[in-house]
């Protein structure tokens, strides 16, 4: 890792450049430090890193089966969990890799016990003789007739196979089954989910080959490579329907934009006319700067208007607004979003309005997560902003608590958007 230099603060893009000269276990403490340090913050960068780093684990560590591979995955995961539990999104990929690993394994291992069909050929059953339909394929025939004569033989359909990872392109585009498609075993979310059960582990296969071993983990690996390129593809996927979802002349609504509400916007403003309304917090000090100027000249540049709201004076506009689109840090199970501090209330105003929200969120921020503590999904911030020491009085008398994240319920929220 480099030095400790004057004026150096560590953050994602440093970490990936000193993974290469460092060793595992170093590379794993240094991410848990940078967590809890909230150096590496974000969903996008948060996910960046646990994919890197367990791609690290899966490349680099000692292990002789999948057995041994699922254990020291779930065991760095569930210490990047633990070093930042706010960040939903460190455990969804920690999930997703999971599952690619034994959905993997057990491809492998219906390929090895697969046997070549029997070419001698096949006769049909006499439906007088109900030990022949017993024995027969029950797809190779389609039905009967009155007389109980087969007609139309069939093409059997092809045996199920193992469930595709998120990372297939067969993924169902409900909201509802993609929160709901991680697997209900899991029990804390990282443990194997045959280690309890009666039966042998199906993805044991003992004392595995050094080839099929390195096969392995050359297809894990490959995988991890999906889900990063996934992750970094996230933004451009949903701006490609921001065309159908803003239309000429709309007053659409954004609440402190991430990248991913900027770049869905300017995607609909290369070919559309309307005015954006930006929602911030009023600046805490005067020198600060001119909140997201960059993406306020790109869309002056596009001749989009654009007009500032500050969020003590947004019900005075929300009667104009067409929609309202905010940016999600995490969506858990029950539908609500984990957002900035302040949306919760602007997604109340429009639907007391009638106004649809929207909220973008790649699907590696769905999380199967259920907050039944809504508190716990919130994260407090320095309230340094808001008083200064200087003012002893006031800091030894008044707990001041400034909310950096809340929770939108799901009863506000007309659509998802997802990359898918």
């Amino acid at each position: 890792m480099p030095s400790a230099t004057a004026g150096y603060a560590p953050d994602l893009e440093k970490y990936l450049k000193s993974l290469k000269g460092q060793p595992l276990e170093a590379a794993v403490e240094s991410l848990i430090s940078l967590l809890k340090r909230r150096q590496i913050r974000g969903s996008e960068p948060c996910a960046v890193a646990t994919a890197h780093i367990l791609l690290q684990v899966v490349a680099r560590s000692k292990w002789q089966d999948v057995d041994g591979l699922i254990e020291n995955v779930s065991r760095i995961g569930r210490r990047l969990v633990e070093a930042q539990p706010k960040e939903l999104v460190i455990g969804n990929i920690v999930r997703r890799i999971l599952s690619l690993i034994r959905d993997e394994a057990a491809e492998d291992r219906n390929e090895a016990s697969s046997e070549t069909p029997s070419e001698a050929p096949m006769t049909p059953p006499h439906p007088s003789d109900p030990t022949s339909l017993l024995q027969s394929p029950p797809s190779t025939y389609t039905k009967q007739d009155s007389a109980g004569d087969y007609l139309n033989p069939a093409v059997p359909p092809p045996r199920p196979g193992p469930m595709p990872s998120y990372s297939s392109v067969n993924i169902p585009k409900s909201l509802f089954h993609l929160l709901s498609a991680s697997p209900p075993s899991l029990g804390d979310g990282f443990s194997s989910p045959h280690r309890n059960s009666g039966n042998s582990t199906p993805t044991r296969i003992a004392h595995q080959s050094s080839s099929q071993v390195h096969a392995l983990r050359s297809e894990v690996i490959d995988g991890i490579e999906e889900i990063k390129d996934e992750i970094s593809q996230v933004d451009d996927q949903i701006a490609a329907l921001a065309e159908a979802q803003i239309r000429p002349g709309d007053h659409i609504l954004v609440h402190q934009p991430s990248p991913t509400v900027e770049r869905f916007v300017l995607r609909a403003a290369a070919k559309r006319k309307f005015t954006v309304l930006i929602v911030t917090e009023p600046p805490r000090k005067q020198s600060e700067d001119i909140q997201y100027a960059s993406f306020r000249k790109k869309l002056s540049a596009s001749g989009i208007t654009v007009i500032n709201v500050m969020n003590s004076g947004l019900m005075a506009y929300m009667s104009r607004v067409s929609k309202v689109i905010l940016g999600a840090r995490t969506i858990v199970a029950n539908g609500g979003a984990v957002t900035d501090a302040g949306a919760a209330a602007i997604a109340r105003a429009a639907k007391e309005q009638g106004n649809a929200v929207v909220v973008l969120a790649g699907v590696y921020k769905l999380s199967p997560v259920n907050p039944f503590d809504e508190d716990s999904l919130i994260e407090w911030g320095g309230s340094s902003s808001f008083v200064s020491f200087a003012d002893g009085r006031m800091v030894n008398n008044v707990e001041i608590r400034s909310a950096v994240t809340e929770l939108v319920p799901a009863d506000f929220i007309d659509t998802y958007i997802t990359n898918l």
